[in-house]
């Protein structure tokens, strides 16, 4: 069983109280490890419960086999708990926040690393599919991001870390995710205008398609993805959550008490060197040039107007 550790310094957040939705699986689960090995309490939150204490149980045993040898550090363990949230569902994400202030008496941190979604061309996706991913990445996070702000950090402050996606490109057989993530982008920009006079920041993490999970294999099905995105990273390796949680810990941290309405790319710098999406050979693309600008010498037919064409 892997050890859990940090770059950062034990104890920088004893005393905090973390919400990280989807945090039993892949990213989200390496998010609150790091949180809890740092003195960080933390809420998980999904729609399956039960494989969520199924994975809570695991972390606790993983943080205490970290902590063997600091009996210090041991007598004062962070808590984990587990809460049932269909993060679509607004009255579940109220009571969600309500039930951590119960128990803990604050939610000084935010990660919104729930979400979902699944290959598809553009032109194959349903209505009611759409909509599922739309309400899950964007309108989920939204309501995390209202509740926790209104039962919490409008008046005590707070941070905020929304988990998106790296669609600087577009977002080729995923358009409904690419659309959805792009909005909390531009949510994450209005909200840290918006709260910034409550002292609440919200920023928003990108991690690159390169960033390899068990999760992420089992939710597409197919591990030789990673191979063709691997040769197309200029650091030519995959990315580890690892690498996310820090991220994250960094943007919840002081050290990054300046820093509100940012989107942090963890990517290798995938985004700016190519792209997995091949474009098959084709005639389509005609090109234009003044000579197929072809007008009428005649006069302009009744009641037509000769300063109408752009």
């Amino acid at each position: 069983m892997a050890a859990v550790s940090s770059v950062f310094r034990q104890g920088l957040f004893k005393g905090r109280v973390a919400v990280v939705t989807g945090g039993g699986t892949g990213i989200g689960q390496a998010i609150a490890l790091e949180l809890m090995y740092l003195g960080c309490s933390v809420v998980i939150a999904s729609r399956k419960v039960e494989r969520l204490q199924a994975a809570a149980q695991d972390m606790r045993t993983r943080i205490l086999n970290s902590q063997q040898g600091n009996s210090k550090q041991s007598a004062s363990a962070p808590t984990l708990s587990v809460m049932k949230c269909n993060i679509r569902e607004e009255l579940e994400v109220s009571q969600m926040l309500g039930r951590t202030l119960e128990e803990f008496g604050r939610v000084d941190f935010l990660v919104n690393n729930a979400g979902g979604q699944f290959l598809s061309a553009a032109s194959s996706i349903s209505e009611k599919g759409w909509k599922a991913v739309i309400d899950t990445n964007l309108t989920g996070t939204f309501l995390c991001c209202r509740e926790a702000y209104n039962q919490w950090m409008k008046d005590n402050g707070g941070s905020i870390v929304n988990i998106i996606a790296d669609m600087y490109k577009g977002f080729p057989s995923m358009s409904h995710t690419g659309a959805a993530r792009a909005g909390v982008d531009n949510l994450t920009k209005s909200l840290s205008i918006e709260w910034a006079d409550t002292g609440t920041r919200v920023n928003a993490l990108a991690p690159g398609s390169s960033i390899y999970s068990e999760t992420a294999v089992a939710n597409y099905g197919n591990v030789d993805i990673f191979s063709q995105v691997k040769n197309m990273q200029p650091t030519k390796r995959l990315g580890t959550v690892e690498e996310i949680s820090a991220a994250v810990c960094f943007l919840l941290s002081p050290a990054a008490a300046f820093i509100s309405g940012e989107t942090l790319y963890v990517d290798g710098g995938g985004r700016l060197y190519q792209t997995m999406w091949q474009i098959p050979d084709h005639k389509k693309s005609k090109a234009y040039t003044w000579k197929d600008d072809v007008t009428d010498s005649a006069q302009p037919q009744s009641g037509s107007n000769p300063d109408s064409k752009l």
